[in-house]
């Protein structure tokens, strides 16, 4: 029955490092007690004793560690093996908690300290954010790391391409082998002593955006260390409001981003059976910002992850004590403070009451997303845009490449929203004008967070309501079949590289059997030119052995060219170019349109994205778009972002505004069904007389319940788990045949009574 289960399906979890309190009773199914400290067993009995099932996560890259890094563990000091910059600077999670350099020693020192929860009786372990900054990569712990790989001396990555390249898959190789290291660890341990199957968990940002901040982190590759069992998708406001440049305009792109984000995470368990848990944040990491700022990029990321059915497990919210009693804005002195630094200012309020229920309510929604019957409107088919982990290995380029001044201090004032800056129009242009003129202001443009290469092929079709999606191009050598379910792709070696020669002929087998791919590219980038198969092989850039694979000229022309059954498209173009030009957008978007009804796919330009998922509507109007034409549906729905779940006839959402709605068109035959509620339904039992049901929510909610009953009801009444009355308040809608009920929650099971009439 929707909304009401077991705790043991763990469809919601949020993690939190606090003990127990009323105000983070949140009803999901699972809690994440975080840290290792001498607390933790004391927190994993409160929430236990509270009916959650019970997992443990801590951070991989960084934590309270300083047992081991004073050498009390080993007898050894460990703090060489702290990231250190270019400079000599370390890079700190705080003043004495860097980040790692992950040896075999630490991810000993970590096994250890975990089989202490693993004794706590926990059921899995998430190892979180496995981080090694691309600015890094000059401490010894990390040079002997590279000497030890490589056989050869370490020489600094900023000296020329190779080493950079490196230095990087290295980072992010060295977090592989810690995760493999444990997680087996662990299981071993659980297995022996207890006769238990531990599951083992990776927390991490999404591949795009660890490739936008310059993180290099194992993301592709974790699908290849057999004992972890799934994923947390770590997106939130925090990292889908990275600023990219479309129509050379900069600013923030939450709703796009956040979709994007959670489309290439669901590629690392795609044919897997892996579990990924998809994260939301009511708030995020800097405490800034105004709570109508959280609410309305919470809004749009929460939509955005509902976009992607194939997920339907997720962590509803990481650390709800300082969503739920904490004060914002908050005064930071520094962008970079943690949020838990920042200071009160006369501004600083709790929670809004009206936001605090309507987070109750999508905490429950999250939990009824399992859905089997799911379309989009207008193209409902799978287009996919390449990624790889080997972006990451690419971000920053050597010394001498990029001359003159950085443009990344400009770029920041040209931020057109949520900057703080008063943007200068005609700076801001000027700007873009001479990226797209000077060579070295590109490369620099291509290695900045803006991330121009991946976002000028994905933002002009997505904005035109085409429901692109990152495409995982390591798999295409991990899975037979792995792109059978695609119809047309588009691929660019400028920002990315294939691993081995037999990712090309995987996707010159895919187009020979009927797919259709596009290349963009004019072979430009600096990385084509490192020490690799394809140079080994005498190719100047992985393209020409592409094409050459599939019987055409190693530097073809712009054109379309038949292969087989398919068809391979080429453009010689930088994809950086067209985020600059609102002309080669244009063009960009006629060639997909084209190239897809070549496919016999009709893309429609439209200024959405809309999904029925079972009997739920998800809907974003998008600004920059083809139009600013508002988004209309006529039926009988429930306005799922109302607290109350107001019964609608008709919804109108206009640019950059998103809906949730539940259509009681897909439901017609159904007498029992919870629509919507901000408190859990642990039980409903029906009876000759009226339906009795058991809800509970976390302390200070006015929780709002609208139920699909088979008969109207006189009255209803409320008791807690104390036997003390609850006053709860009703209202009869006979179009749907639904209960709305209301009360004030104190954190206490309430038995609601109704009463058939």
């Amino acid at each position: 029955m929707a909304y009401i289960r077991s705790k043991t399906e763990e469809l919601t979890g949020y993690q939190a490092s606090g003990t127990f309190r009323p105000s983070v009773d949140l009803g999901c199914d699972f809690v994440m007690v975080y840290g290792i400290d001498d607390t933790m067993p004391e927190r994993i009995r409160q929430y236990r004793e509270k009916g959650y099932v019970i997992h443990l996560m801590t951070g991989i890259a960084w934590g309270e560690y300083q047992d081991y890094l004073d050498g009390k563990w080993d007898g050894r000091k460990h703090w060489d093996e702290g990231q250190v910059e270019r400079n000599g600077a370390g890079v700190n999670h705080g003043v004495t908690v860097p980040y790692m350099v992950p040896t075999v020693a630490f991810s000993d020192y970590l096994t250890q300290r975990l089989k202490i929860a693993v004794d706590a009786g926990v059921e899995a372990i998430h190892m979180e954010e496995p981080e090694f900054w691309d600015r890094s990569g000059y401490s010894e712990g990390f040079k002997r790391e590279y000497e030890i790989y490589y056989k050869e001396p370490w020489r600094p990555q900023h000296e020329d391409l190779d080493v950079r390249y490196k230095s990087a898959k290295l980072k992010a190789h060295l977090y592989c082998r810690a995760i493999d290291r444990v997680s087996a660890a662990l299981k071993e341990y659980a297995k022996v002593k207890y006769g238990k199957d531990l599951r083992f968990y990776v927390p991490t940002h999404s591949l795009l955006n660890y490739t936008q901040w310059k993180i290099m982190s194992p993301e592709a590759a974790l699908i290849g260390i057999s004992s972890v069992d799934g994923y947390i998708a770590q997106i939130w406001t925090g990292t889908s409001r990275e600023a990219n440049v479309y129509d050379g305009i900069y600013k923030e792109r939450t709703f796009e981003t956040a979709y994007l984000e959670y489309g290439v995470m669901q590629e690392l368990v795609k044919g897997t059976g892996r579990r990924m848990w998809f994260l939301n944040d009511p708030i995020e990491d800097l405490a800034g910002y105004t709570w109508e700022n959280y609410r309305y990029n919470y809004v749009k990321t929460a939509t955005a992850s509902l976009l992607h059915p194939y997920i339907w497990h997720y962590e509803i919210c990481p650390w709800p004590h300082r969503v739920f009693e904490e004060k914002y804005p908050k005064l930071q002195p520094r962008i970079a403070e943690k949020i838990e630094d920042g200071v009160e200012i006369e501004e600083s309020k709790m929670i809004p009451q009206d936001y605090a229920t309507l987070l109750s309510g999508m905490f429950q929604l999250f939990g009824d997303m399992e859905q089997a019957d799911f379309s989009f409107e207008g193209v409902d088919a799978n287009i996919g845009i390449f990624m790889s982990d080997s972006g990451l290995f690419q971000r920053t380029f050597p010394d001498g490449i990029v001359t003159g001044e950085s443009i990344e201090g400009r770029l920041r004032r040209a931020m057109h929203k949520n900057s703080g800056n008063a943007v200068d129009e005609g700076e801001a242009k000027a700007l873009m004008e001479e990226i797209q003129a000077d060579e070295s202001k590109m490369k620099d443009f291509v290695q900045s967070a803006a991330f121009p290469q991946f976002f000028g092929l994905s933002m002009p079709l997505l904005k035109y309501g085409l429901p692109v999606k990152p495409v995982q191009l390591d798999n295409v050598r991990r899975f037979a079949g792995y792109l059978d379910d695609s119809c047309f792709l588009i691929l660019s070696y400028e920002y990315i590289k294939p691993e081995a020669p037999d990712v090309n002929a995987s996707l010159v087998s895919w187009v020979r059997t009927g797919g259709t791919l596009l290349y963009m590219g004019d072979g430009s980038d600096p990385f084509h030119g490192i020490a690799s198969w394809w140079r080994q092989s005498g190719y100047e850039n992985p393209a020409q052995h592409l094409f050459e694979l599939a019987d055409m000229e190693r530097n073809p022309e712009d054109g379309c060219y038949p292969v087989g059954k398919g068809k391979i498209y080429v453009w010689n173009l930088l994809p950086a170019r067209i985020c600059l030009s609102g002309e080669l957008a244009r063009e960009y978007r006629e060639l997909v349109r084209g190239a897809l009804k070549a496919c016999e796919i009709d893309w429609q330009y439209r200024n959405d994205l809309t999904l029925h998922r079972g009997p739920y509507i998800i809907s974003a109007v998008m600004d920059e778009s083809v139009n600013e034409e508002p988004k209309r549906f006529e039926g009988l729905f429930a306005d799922m972002l109302e607290n109350d779940y107001r019964i609608i006839g008709y919804k109108e959402i206009g640019p950059d505004e998103n809906t949730i709605l539940f259509d009681f068109s897909k439901i017609a035959g159904e007498e029992f069904r919870v629509i919507g509620t901000s408190a859990r339904v642990e039980k409903a039992e029906p009876s000759e007389s009226g339906i009795r049901f058991r809800l509970k929510t976390a302390d200070n909610i006015r929780a709002f319940l609208r139920v699909r009953l088979p008969r109207p009801v006189s009255r209803v009444s409320g008791t807690d788990e104390d036997g003390n009355p609850v006053s709860v308040s009703m209202e009869w809608e006979e179009r749907t045949r639904t209960l709305l009920v209301s009360y004030d929650s104190h954190a206490k099971a309430v038995e609601v009574t109704a009463q058939w009439v």
